[in-house]
């Protein structure tokens, strides 16, 4: 996903790391099981932004299943190939030839869990309940339709007849919708015992310890990934963006540039190389990039790359550039956030109060998260002596980041006008 660099946040990059919509911090890679659509290439699971947002309902994620089932089929003038409906699920089960394609066809391209869970009972009745293959198969049935604790048991037993990767990656998923990521932690390092240095079992760990907001352990175990699998596109990707926010530009370029070699040529790489460029100081490469990042970008990068620009016109205290960037990002995403938040405080500075609050006002209520639209909204209205209001909204940004000191300083600042009883409340 692109670096979204706010520079005026930057000196709180040790403190702080920029959260998404749903307040999960910001990755350099887009994790399966999230609500943006699965990629289906290894280039677009890079530049697919962690925060996207369409105009289309959000769904579940089996209504998304079912539509990619469905429309898999639209060019079959005759029809689906297989009918589950009128499947004797009982005569295939005793089919070991047969049954494990049907079952294949039934879960991932019908998306029919009544028909799998139908055939995988009764395979798994079939080979006395010794079939590891047929546990893990049931319990992914459960799993995608809900039944949690169903898939557990099925998955443990799994294990009881056969150690397989696949089946301590499933019970980690398990454990993560439980809310239980400790647990899972424990099970993928008991797979790690049986199959040490397996990297899908590395980088499971490295994504619960990113989602715990412990970087230092998910650092620690990317470069470990890298040691067993060193043109592994996720674990550079996230420290990459994980040493861009710990203020070391440098050593993020370097990893940005493998991922060029690696053949991973997109639009999100180059935004990320122009912001790290700037910030070593390579103003010339920096806006090459950007150019590149552009020619290449859609509608949804396009709005990342503008807004990164606008943010780089901003420091260099090119303000009216930073507004039309900052605009055509919004005429190619109208629900980004920090970009409303950005233009707030570009009118701030041309004393247009009314626009501000309307600007900061629309970036936290896309993104609650968004600690300093709310922090900077509090400092509008607490300059134009609305302190009520300024103190409701210094509190919703101490509540997105406990630590940010210019909130902390505003609402003891704002206690000591209340105590004092100031005529301006």
């Amino acid at each position: 996903a692109c670096v979204r660099a706010c520079v005026c946040v930057r000196y709180m990059l040790l403190l702080y790391r920029p959260v998404s919509q749903t307040g999960r911090p910001v990755s350099g890679f887009v994790r399966p099981g999230t609500q943006s659509a699965r990629p289906s290439t290894m280039e677009q699971a890079v530049g697919t932004a962690r925060s996207v947002t369409t105009a289309r309902p959000v769904t579940t994620s089996s209504g998304r299943y079912v539509r990619l089932g469905t429309a898999s089929m639209i060019s079959e003038q005759d029809g689906p190939f297989v009918d589950p409906s009128r499947l004797d699920m009982a005569k295939y089960a005793k089919s070991p030839v047969l049954a494990k394609p049907l079952f294949e066809y039934l879960f991932h391209h019908e998306n029919d869990m009544r028909s799998a869970i139908q055939l995988a009972s009764r395979a798994t009745e079939v080979t006395g309940y010794k079939n590891w293959w047929w546990k893990l198969q049931l319990g992914k049935c459960y799993f995608r339709i809900g039944m949690i604790r169903d898939a557990e048991r099925q998955f443990k037993s799994s294990l009881a007849y056969q150690d397989m990767i696949d089946t301590y990656l499933h019970l980690g998923k398990v454990y993560v919708r439980l809310d239980h990521p400790l647990t899972a932690i424990e099970w993928y390092q008991k797979g790690l015992k049986k199959f040490p240095g397996e990297v899908t079992l590395l980088i499971a760990i490295a994504r619960i310890h990113e989602a715990l907001k412990d970087t230092t352990s998910m650092c620690t175990i990317y470069r470990e990934v890298l040691h067993q699998d060193n043109i592994n596109i996720e674990a550079s990707a996230c420290l990459a963006t994980n040493f861009f926010y710990n203020d070391q530009p440098e050593v993020a370029l370097q990893y940005y540039r493998r991922l060029l070699l690696m053949g991973v040529s997109t639009p999100e790489v180059y935004n990320n190389m122009a912001l790290c460029c700037f910030y070593s100081h390579n103003f010339d490469s920096a806006f090459t990039c950007f150019e590149r990042a552009l020619s290449m970008a859609s509608d949804e990068e396009m709005a990342n790359v503008w807004y990164n620009i606008g943010c780089i016109c901003t420091s260099m205290a090119e303000t009216d550039f930073a507004m039309y960037a900052y605009k055509l990002a919004l005429a190619a995403k109208s629900g980004f956030a920090e970009t409303y938040n950005n233009l707030g405080v570009l009118y701030v500075r041309q004393k247009n109060v009314d626009m501000a609050k309307q600007m900061f006002a629309t970036s936290t209520e896309l993104n609650p998260q968004l600690y300093e639209a709310n922090y900077n909204r509090a400092r509008l209205l607490e300059s134009v002596g609305d302190y009520t209001s300024s103190y409701n909204s210094v509190r919703k940004s101490l509540e997105a980041f406990p630590d940010h000191y210019g909130s902390k300083k505003l609402l003891a600042t704002l206690r000591e006008h209340f105590c004092s009883g100031d005529p301006g409340i």
